[in-house]
């Protein structure tokens, strides 16, 4: 297989401030969003890996998902970026931890923008304009 660079980067910025099993349940319900939001497939560069056993692990993408620190305010200036540039992207907010799916529909519908709290958001688009926008936050470890 020969090496493609990558047009795309794929980045997850996560609130630094969030306990583990949270911010964890928030990237995995980011990314399964982003997944089915991204208009062509192909961009997210998914691909079967088979095995010297030729077992096949399936839908792996070749991009690396990056995953940064930040808090709740600068993911949500980054947000208002990413849709005055048209960029794709899911975020999680406090708004839909608690209760059932229809009060947590309810609970953001009652509360403004301003007065929510990000847990994080993921967001796939050009490689450099990305790098642009993340370069000041630093890696999640």
């Amino acid at each position: 297989m020969d090496f493609k660079p990558f047009e795309k980067k794929l980045v997850a910025v996560l609130n630094e401030k969030m306990e583990t099993g949270k911010i964890l349940n928030a990237l995995a319900h980011m990314a399964l969003g982003l997944g089915v939001s991204v208009p062509v497939k192909e961009e997210l560069r998914l691909q079967d890996y088979q095995d010297a056993d030729q077992g096949i692990h399936s839908s792996i993408s070749d991009i690396p998902f990056i995953v940064l620190k930040a808090n709740s305010n600068q993911i949500r200036n980054l947000r208002k970026q990413l849709i005055e540039l048209g960029i794709s992207f899911t975020d999680f907010t406090n708004t839909v931890v608690d209760g059932t799916y229809v009060q947590q529909h309810e609970n953001t519908q009652k509360t403004k923008e301003e007065n929510l709290e990000y847990f994080g958001i993921c967001l796939l688009g050009e490689w450099n304009k990305v790098s642009e926008l993340t370069k000041k936050f630093s890696l999640w470890k």
